[in-house]
């Protein structure tokens, strides 16, 4: 219970102070490159996302950081509990932007941030909706900016991974960047396994060999889904991973 009040309450207690830097931010945008704007913006949530894994108290593995890429890059990875965002915030020093359900933009200055994070809001319920966020997600790439998604669309929960919906595909092939694999394990016992009552977890992220752009051209859709799909089941199947999951 008291992992929970101290979560949450850093959750939403760390808002008011990171929507002050946010105004500086932006104030210093036009004197910056993309690059230089991103990594700016990045480091807010990044200190958002840390503050709240430690209060959890949950201990963090990352491998494969020399996987990641110059430029921009499409993060794709199985999605195991709400915790999936604060853990790849926390763990992978790239900047980047993530597709996101539309409800989040209710929320108090978090969608501010996300805006300039290059997030795409998505309307599950309306399939033009679904087609914007595809467009709107390969348009961000181009630009230069690197985004994150989880095929799967919801939570695992600690089962067995989902299959993966095809949209991801369609944007990898469309912006022409390379694919980063990730595969993640443990983030559903911080919160889902215990009644949503937030306990310690040992959880591990594994940056899988990136699947370059010209290799996802050559292969057709299902071919090159069932690829990384398989890289990060693989992943999560090894005993490395079984370990550093607990």
């Amino acid at each position: 219970m008291l992992n929970s009040v101290r979560t949450f309450s850093f959750l939403f207690g760390y808002l008011p102070i990171s929507a002050v830097n946010l105004k500086k931010f932006i104030k210093q945008k036009s004197q910056l490159s993309l690059e230089e704007y991103d990594k700016l913006i990045h480091t807010e949530p990044q200190k958002w996302a840390t503050g709240i894994m430690e209060r959890t108290k949950s201990t963090v593995s990352v491998t494969g950081l020399e996987n990641l890429p110059d430029g921009p890059v499409l993060f794709v990875s199985n999605h195991e509990g709400n915790f999936d965002i604060p853990v790849l915030l926390s763990a992978i020093p790239k900047p980047f932007g993530f597709i996101s359900k539309k409800e989040v933009k209710k929320m108090p200055i978090i969608p501010m941030y996300m805006e300039e994070m290059n997030c795409v809001f998505l309307d599950r319920t309306d399939r033009r909706s679904a087609l914007k966020s595809i467009t709107d997600t390969v348009g961000k790439l181009k630009e230069g900016h690197s985004i994150l998604i989880f095929p799967e669309g919801t939570r695992s929960k600690g089962q067995e991974m989902g299959e993966f919906k095809s949209g991801f595909m369609r944007i990898a092939k469309d912006s022409g960047v390379p694919v980063l694999p990730i595969a993640i394990s443990g983030t559903s016992d911080i919160m889902e396994k215990n009644n949503n009552k937030i306990m310690p977890a040992a959880v591990s992220v594994q940056l899988l060999d990136p699947v370059p752009a010209n290799r996802i051209q050559e292969l057709d859709t299902k071919s090159a889904i069932a690829l990384v799909r398989s890289r990060i089941e693989d992943a999560l199947d090894s005993p490395v991973q079984q370990s550093a999951g607990g």
